[in-house]
Order: structure tokens, then C-alpha cells, then sequence
């Protein structure tokens, strides 16, 4: 799934062409996508307004339109949001396509089929299903080493558990709490409130390493990630634990290995997260 570098960077790409054009049409040949309005009424509802502005929170891209109207996107596990010419060819796993004043097209192609659309009015945002209850954003001001220390020292959970958990803090997901927890030190089944005051600080500044590192390399791409513009992010050649089992870590040589809890796989340094 992409996570917050991923859809950081599809943000950014994708704000370089949309403000200012104006959304001629749109054709769905996967009506599930939409979850508000009706599709029927989502077409009607996008033609003629124009993009404002491109924004993020969490994992959800938000996009200003004009009278009032956000389209908020949820790309899960393979959704792919991308500005192209008319002529490219169209991927078989296309699902819906946004028709742009310019000649160009936005398309939603997604090989699951798990991503989801809302159209909503501005003031109807927090209606949105997980979108009213993120936690802070990673890389915001509100996001200090005193509001992670009072987080942790609350929680009975494990560190992995705890990166993972929306509502705490916006956007991690499995790669990069795996990739946070080696630079920080932690091994991932630590009990989040046992953690003493140096290895607070240790996470908090691996947390916005990792994630600014990730977003300098245009995110990871892994399986299907592409961002706005279709082309691959390189941070999955900077992976120190995530998909590297077996593989001697960078830091202390030892063997990456792998935890399994349900289908969620962890990585993991035996040696320098003890």
C-alpha cells in the first residue's frame, strides 16, 4: 500500500499540472470505486469545476475543486493516480478517467480494485470513512518529541503495532514503521511504554529521517507504485530491514530476519534490535 512518501510524492507530481485546469468529464467503468455520491451523480457533480489546489493527509490525496468540492482519493494497496496525454495507451486496469480542459487525462488505474473516491463538499470532510480520526502528521509542527514521549508512555501495545495505528500517528505503514524501528534501534515487539527517554528521541528522529529520506527518493517502489507523472520512486535500493531477509544488515552484518503475525510480515536486525 502506498504510504505517506508514496502519496507525498503523487501530491506533489500531480499539483505541478492540475491547479488551475478544469475537469471536462469523467467516465467510470468500475462504479465500487465510488463511495459518495453515486457515480452518476459524481459525474455530474466533477463536470466543469476546476482544481484549486492538491493537498495530502495521512494516505489520503486531497483535491480542491471550485464551489466548494473536494475529491478525496484512497489508493490502498494498488491504486495509481496519473496525469497523461490523451494518446498513451490505456492500461487494462483502468477504472476511471478524469477528462482535463488541457487535452490531458488524470487516470485511476488499480490492479486490486481497493482504492476508493469520495466527492463531498468541503464541510463534509470528516465524514469521511478514517479520514476524521488521523493522528498528527509525522512531519508537522505538531509533531514533537513531548507529544510522542506522552503517546508511548500511555501504550501497552508493541512498537510496530503502535507506527502502524492511523489514529495515533498519519501515514505509516509497513515498510516504513520497519525501516523507523532499525534506524531507531527498537525491536518491533517492544512494549511502546517501556521505552526510556534517549530511545523516545532515537524514534522520534528516525520517524522524520526515514520519512524525508523516502520522499527525497520519490518513495518505494516495491510492486506497483508509480507516482503522478508514472514513473518509479528508487528508496527501495536504500531499504536497510523491509523485503531484505536473509541479507547481512548494514549496520552490524548480521542476517535480516522476518516476524510473521497474521499476514503481516516484520523486518528486523537480531543484532541491532535486540
Amino acid at each position: 500500500m502506498p504510504e505517506l512518501p508514496e502519496v507525498e510524492t503523487i501530491k506533489r507530481t500531480i499539483k505541478e499540472k492540475l491547479p488551475g485546469l478544469t475537469i471536462c468529464g469523467a467516465d467510470i467503468f468500475l462504479p465500487k470505486i465510488i463511495q459518495r455520491p453515486s457515480p452518476e451523480e459524481f459525474c455530474r457533480l466533477v463536470v466543469d469545476k476546476k482544481v484549486l489546489d492538491v493537498d495530502r493527509r495521512g494516505k489520503y490525496l486531497l483535491i480542491s475543486l471550485s464551489r466548494g468540492l473536494v475529491l478525496v482519493v484512497h489508493l490502498r494497496m494498488t491504486g495509481q493516480l496519473i496525469y497523461t496525454a490523451t494518446e498513451e495507451p490505456r492500461s487494462r486496469h483502468t477504472h476511471l478517467i478524469f477528462y482535463l480542459d488541457n487535452g490531458h487525462q488524470l487516470r485511476y488505474i488499480d490492479v486490486r480494485q481497493f482504492g476508493r473516491f469520495w466527492l463531498v463538499p468541503e464541510k463534509d470532510l470528516q465524514a469521511v470513512s478514517g479520514l476524521k480520526d488521523l493522528g498528527v502528521e509525522p512531519l508537522s509542527r505538531e509533531f514533537t518529541l513531548d507529544f510522542l514521549a506522552k503517546g508511548l508512555k500511555s501504550r501497552r501495545t508493541t512498537l510496530k503495532s503502535l507506527l502502524l495505528e492511523q489514529t495515533f500517528i498519519a501515514g505509516l505503514g509497513n515498510i516504513y514503521s520497519d525501516e523507523v524501528l532499525h534506524r531507531a534501534g527498537l525491536h518491533p515487539s517492544r512494549t511502546a511504554n517501556t521505552l526510556t527517554p534517549p530511545e523516545v528521541r532515537a524514534l522520534f528522529e528516525a520517524i522524520r529521517t526515514v520519512l524525508e529520506e523516502a520522499i527525497s527518493s520519490r518513495g518505494t517502489s516495491v510492486r506497483d507504485y508509480v507516482d503522478g507523472m508514472g514513473r518509479a520512486g528508487t528508496f527501495q535500493e536504500k531499504l536497510r530491514v523491509y523485503g531484505q531477509k536473509g541479507k547481512p544488515c548494514t549496520r552490524c552484518g548480521r542476517p535480516i530476519e522476518r516476524l510473521r503475525s497474521g499476514n503481516r510480515s516484520t523486518y528486523y536486525c537480531p543484532g541491532c534490535q535486540k
